[in-house]
């Protein structure tokens, strides 16, 4: 809704009307509730002489007789016994089965010994694979071979999966696995073909094909005709 424009002359009218409207309606409203508004604005009870401790010690009495009934109730309740409804308390080991890493099927314990675990073990399972002893020498390598340097330059050409059990960010759901996919299972053979399923597999679609792949438009014979 667009604003009024305050230097219109109309509007200029139609603002002060509305003001001297909306004083008329407050005055007649005050003269007639007058009487009320002088009433509930004066104190015209008696004084009592009350302090503010006087008034939490009687909010206190009011209220002990209501401790004194849950004290009771509660001291009845507490000579009882607990009801055990369950015949079997599960415990570690009534913990459901099948979900571990070595489980599923995404690591192996003669790899990494920290898979095999008893069920009573809770820890938290590994979040990265086993390093190569190799790769990890290489990081204590001072100059001139720069061993930081080298080891994270090595370490960023293996991919995720190679490096981690689950997907750590959101960045690798893409392309996460990509392996065990329709497409690397049955990976094509030809040109067109390979196209056709990098396309599928991009992340803007398919795409068309370049202008080289194109078939050669031959010109044929044409006849000219004279009006």
């Amino acid at each position: 809704m667009p604003l009024m424009d305050i230097n219109n002359p109309d509007v200029i009218k139609f603002l002060t009307q509305t003001y001297e409207k909306t004083a008329l309606l407050r005055m007649k409203w005050n003269t007639i509730h007058g009487d009320k508004l002088q009433k509930a604005a004066t104190l015209n009870r008696e004084e009592k002489g009350y302090y503010e401790q006087d008034v939490a010690e009687n909010s206190l009495i009011a209220g002990m007789a209501t401790v004194t009934r849950d004290s009771i109730s509660g001291g009845v309740n507490r000579r009882k016994k607990g009801i055990r409804d369950g015949v079997h308390i599960p415990g570690i080991a009534d913990l459901r089965k099948g979900h571990s890493i070595i489980d599923v099927g995404l690591g192996d314990a003669k790899e990494d010994p920290r898979l095999a675990r008893p069920d009573t073990d809770l820890s938290k399972d590994p979040v990265m694979r086993p390093i190569d002893p190799e790769e990890k020498n290489i990081i204590y390598e001072g100059i001139p071979h720069f061993g930081r340097a080298m080891y994270i330059r090595r370490r960023g050409v293996i991919i995720p999966e190679k490096k981690y059990y689950l997907r750590e960010t959101s960045g690798w759901e893409y392309g996460w696995r990509l392996k065990d996919s329709y497409f690397s299972a049955h990976a094509p053979k030809y040109g067109r073909v390979w196209h056709l399923t990098r396309g599928s597999m991009s992340r803007s679609g398919p795409q068309p094909d370049p202008d080289h792949y194109k078939e050669l438009e031959h010109r044929g014979t044409t006849k000219c005709h004279n009006a």
